[in-house]
């Protein structure tokens, strides 16, 4: 039972007619009570309870249509009897008269009205009532002398829909420039000068929020809009879009400024550096704000905790068509986020456009053969290169840019090159998924690129890898050597980073692919800005539940390592670790991951047996007695024969016994196949290997008629290992089946192996998953048919080892185990593995095991050192603004106190954010200093800020 059951009922056992003493121990029987019913509520399905009420519901909605007796007790307080109009945004519905209205609406001016008209209400507006909106003054207050708008048709997007309204600004002489009243009063103006659109800063922001959740595009939210305000295209609204567009572009580049301290630097925002707006990664290794003191010269058992590592990838999603231009539509951001820097960056591409790719030498990699030959027509770009921090999914900054013609080397660099320079560290881990050509040339092309991409690298630890998804489409060389399953100090990273945000970015595919050059840039920095904070708001979860997994899973691999070590000899786990570590020291020693047992297969030794007799045909030796059999051909015919007697006498054994006419019709077309093939190639034999001729003839006269029937399971080959003698044959056959013979067993191993493991998977996987009887019979038939598999594989070896002993093996039915079985009561110290797994390269499977059980256990310290650094990056982060504070000296207190309300409330958030993380590691301590806001500390109690 587990902490959720009931709970016990204990009851004291004693004999009949005896008390049982005070001081003396009574067994106990408990009983499990079986848990208490719930009674159901309306509560469990609120719907199933809404439905008896639905006709309240439709009626009360249709009577709100009307004044309703509680509007007809009017609110207003004049001695006007005229109340006919109403707002649909209040609170209440009270009615008005025509003034109250509109002095009731001094502060919301962009509220919705409407007036009844006797029968029903109908729209009407503020400024149709007669209401003017006077900036840069307090509400209801009259401008001396109002400077009125042009056309007197200004209008306002608004989230309850586009409104236009009668607008004054103010004409004093202390009168602030025109689009700074609009600011004052949280309007956006669309230009900055002749005024004519704005949005309110409420809208902006719900926009903003909602392309981020949504994806929705900025068409599609404008459209809404205007439905908003006429439903019925009664009532045409002129069409603010290309407006809108500006003003959330504009919109979104302010937010990271502010949110990068722009607005706090007296430099300003002409004075942002490369890389400065992007959304940092708290645990990422960064000197001088999360990494302790001295962390260079840490041993080589912790500085492994301070490496970087980062992931590359392209998303061939992320086009964009040859539209408008960099001079059209420039970049706002300008290489300030995660964006490279587009003019220095297209100079770099200019000057090296006739460099070809270099083709791959592991397998055909389209991303690396065919970059050059990408379909780009019509296209700018044809994908978004970006690279990553494989550990927490962070976009890096200026780590990000256009490929204009496929996945080349060329761009790449310049990518990694261009987030690298920001860092400065000792151990560095890259993953990629064509790592094994990429990084061949990496460090030696950096020498040809520009001067400040150049990064320190001479006593830096580099260590390259392939994705773990993408590393099984690599030759056997490389799934060794790149693997991040097989290496030491990187924990359990799998390096797939970039795709798992490539799902959220994808969505805006189809709006950016439309976009010119610097929209695309500044949409792609803003969703990937905000994709990285909500990363930082949900590190502190994340990074707990990571932890709770891997200690998990640490404990089970130990487990599951301890149980595999038991039944291997301790001699040969010594020889054994001793290769690993001398491997992991020095890596051009002898790969222990890698298989030393040279791979046979009877496809193989046939295709050498091919290539002889070629050699032989070419030399002018030619053995074969036939047109296109040859001798090789021959034995590897007839070994082929015998396994299909063998599946064929299978099949016929465990037939059903009442076949229905299709399952008679299949073995009997099989049968007859099988008898036309042999007696084609007996015909053959008869060439090569003449006494089978009188063999046949001996048997078929002893035959009894019962023995005559057509039965070509149990057919006599006489291959030369079946034969009494063989000294009458040709040796060249003997040597052609020993061979094919000796490949045959080890396929026949490999088959034995494979199906052993699978079996034991199989038992386990039901032992733990399933339950009922459904479940556990088919588990059960597909166990079986493992078995049979497995029975299949040993008949066939043993089939093959008669034949070796009698060309002049081993494979007794003890051996045909798992590892940890022993026989004859012997223990693992006097007990030996079956040889058949030590043939198949135990060492590796054991080496596997050891790697999987240490990354668990450095997984265990990468995240909490991870933990650590996050902790002390967020208390950097609020010093920081705390000094951001009081950087920038302005002349007015009122603009003063907002650059320290903005800094203040940005540290608070920060360290709330610290005070949620569950953490008891050294290292994170804080003591609130005597010059620390009083803001900070209140944003220890966890309390929720929002930027």
């Amino acid at each position: 039972m587990n902490e959720l059951s009931a709970p016990k009922t204990q009851w004291l056992v004693y004999d009949f007619f005896d008390e049982a003493p005070l001081d003396t121990d009574t067994d106990v029987i408990t009983y499990d009570l079986p848990p208490a019913k719930r009674r159901q509520t309306a509560a469990d399905n609120p719907l199933l309870a809404w439905i008896p009420e639905r006709q309240t519901f439709l009626d009360e909605t249709i009577f709100l249509e009307g004044r309703g007796h509680e509007a007809i007790c009017s609110l207003c307080h004049c001695s006007n009897s005229d109340k006919n109009y109403w707002c649909k945004d209040c609170f209440g519905p009270g009615m008005f008269c025509r003034a109250c209205i509109v002095q009731q609406h001094t502060c919301l001016p962009l509220h919705r009205i409407e007036e009844w008209t006797g029968s029903f209400f109908r729209r009407t507006t503020l400024k149709s009532l007669g209401m003017r909106v006077q900036l840069g003054h307090n509400p209801g207050y009259r401008c001396h002398n109002p400077c009125p708008l042009s056309g007197n048709n200004f209008v306002v997007i608004n989230i309850s829909g586009i409104q236009e309204i009668a607008l004054d600004f103010c004409g004093c002489e202390s009168a602030q420039i025109h689009f700074k009243q609009l600011l004052q009063v949280r309007w956006y103006p669309a230009t900055t000068t002749n005024l004519q659109t704005a949005a309110t800063f409420n809208v902006l922001e719900h926009y903003h929020l909602l392309s981020f959740e949504s994806k929705v595009s900025a068409y599609e939210f404008y459209h809404s809009l205007a439905r908003c305000s006429d439903n019925t295209g009664l009532s045409p609204i002129k069409d603010w879009y290309s407006a809108f567009m500006r003003m959330v572009r504009e919109w979104q580049h302010l937010r990271q400024l502010r949110r990068s301290s722009r607005g706090h630097d007296p430099t300003g925002a002409n004075g942002t550096n490369s890389g400065e707006l992007a959304v940092l990664c708290p645990a990422c290794p960064h000197p001088g704000k999360n990494l302790p003191d001295g962390w260079e010269s840490a041993p080589p058992s912790i500085r492994w905790l301070y490496a970087l590592f980062i992931a590359i990838d392209a998303n061939f999603r992320l086009k964009r068509k040859a539209v408008s231009s960099d001079d059209i539509d420039p970049g706002l951001n300008a290489g300030w986020a995660y964006f490279v820097e587009e003019m220095k960056y297209k100079n770099y591409l200019s000057a090296r456009s006739g460099k070809k790719q270099e083709c791959s030498t592991c397998v055909s990699h389209n991303t690396v053969n065919m970059a050059d030959t990408k379909s780009a027509c019509g296209l700018a770009a044809t994908s978004v290169g970006t690279v990553d921090c494989a550990r927490h999914e962070f976009k890096l900054p200026t780590g990000v840019g256009d490929l204009q013609k496929g996945e080349k080397y060329l761009n790449m660099d310049y990518f990694v090159f261009s987030a690298l320079v920001r860092f400065t560290v000792t151990a560095l881990n890259i993953s990629y998924d064509i790592t094994c050509q990429w990084s061949k040339k990496l460090w030696t092309g950096m020498d040809s690129m520009p001067a400040h991409l150049h990064v320190p690298h001479d006593a830096m630890q580099i260590h390259y890898f392939i994705p773990k998804f993408h590393i099984r489409a690599h030759i056997a060389a490389c799934q060794t050597m790149f693997s991040w399953n097989l290496a030491r100090f990187v924990g359990r990273t799998d390096g797939e980073a970039p795709k798992r945000g490539w799902a959220n970015i994808n969505q805006v595919a189809s709006s950016t692919k439309e976009m010119g050059p610097g929209s695309q840039c500044d949409m792609l920095d803003d969703h990937f800005g905000d994709w990285n904070w909500k990363k930082v708001t949900m590190f502190g979860h994340t990074l707990k539940c990571k932890m709770e997994e891997a200690v998990k899973w640490k404990r089970e691999h130990c487990a599951a390592l301890d149980e595999l070590e038991a039944t291997i000899q301790p001699r040969l786990l010594d020889e054994w670790r001793l290769e690993v570590e001398a491997w992991e020291e020095d890596n051009t020693k002898p790969n222990p991951f890698d298989s030393r047992v040279t791979s046979i297969t009877q496809a193989a030794v046939h295709a050498q047996l091919m290539e002889l007799e070629a050699q032989e045909l070419e030399a002018g030796n030619d053995c074969s007695l036939h047109a296109d059999v040859s001798p090789s051909i021959l034995i590897s015919s007839g070994i082929e024969l015998e396994d299909q007697q063998q599946q064929l006498k299978y099949d016929i054994t465990n037939i059903s016994l009442h076949p229905t006419d299709k399952q008679q019709e299949a073995i009997t077309n099989r049968t007859n196949a099988l008898q036309r093939w042999i007696d084609l190639w007996i015909s053959i034999q008869e060439l090569y290997m003449p006494i089978v001729s009188a063999l046949h003839s001996s048997l078929n006269s002893t035959a009894s008629a019962t023995e005559a029937a057509l039965k070509p399971q149990h057919c006599h080959l006489y291959l030369l290992s079946s034969m009494d003698t063989h000294l009458h044959c040709d040796q060249r056959l003997l040597q052609h089946e020993w061979e094919l013979r000796h490949a045959q067993a080890h396929d026949a191993l490999n088959e034995i192996c494979s199906h052993l493991r699978l079996r034991s998977h199989m038992y386990k996987f039901k032992n733990k998953n399933l339950r009922g009887q459904a479940a556990s019979t088919r588990a059960q038939n597909l166990i079986a048919r493992i078995e049979v598999k497995k029975d299949a594989g040993v008949e066939k070896y043993r089939c093959a080892h008669r034949a070796l002993e009698s060309l002049s093996g081993r494979l007794d039915k003890v051996d045909v185990r798992p590892m940890g079985d022993f026989v004859g009561g012997h223990t693992q110290g006097t007990g030996t593995i079956s040889w058949i797994w030590l043939a198949t390269g135990v060492c590796i499977e054991w080496c596997k095991a050891c790697a999987h059980a240490a990354q668990w256990s450095e997984e265990v310290q990468l995240l909490l050192e991870e933990t650590r650094r996050m902790l002390v990056f967020l208390q950097w982060q609020a010093d920081w603004w705390c000094e951001c504070a009081n950087l920038h000296v302005l002349e007015k207190p009122s603009d003063q106190e907002g650059l320290q309300a903005y800094a203040h409330r940005q540290a608070a958030l920060r360290c709330a954010m610290q005070a949620g993380t569950e953490y008891t590691g050294p290292g994170t301590e804080h003591t609130r200093t005597d010059s620390e806001p009083e803001c900070i500390a209140q944003g220890r109690t966890g309390r929720d800020y929002d930027l």
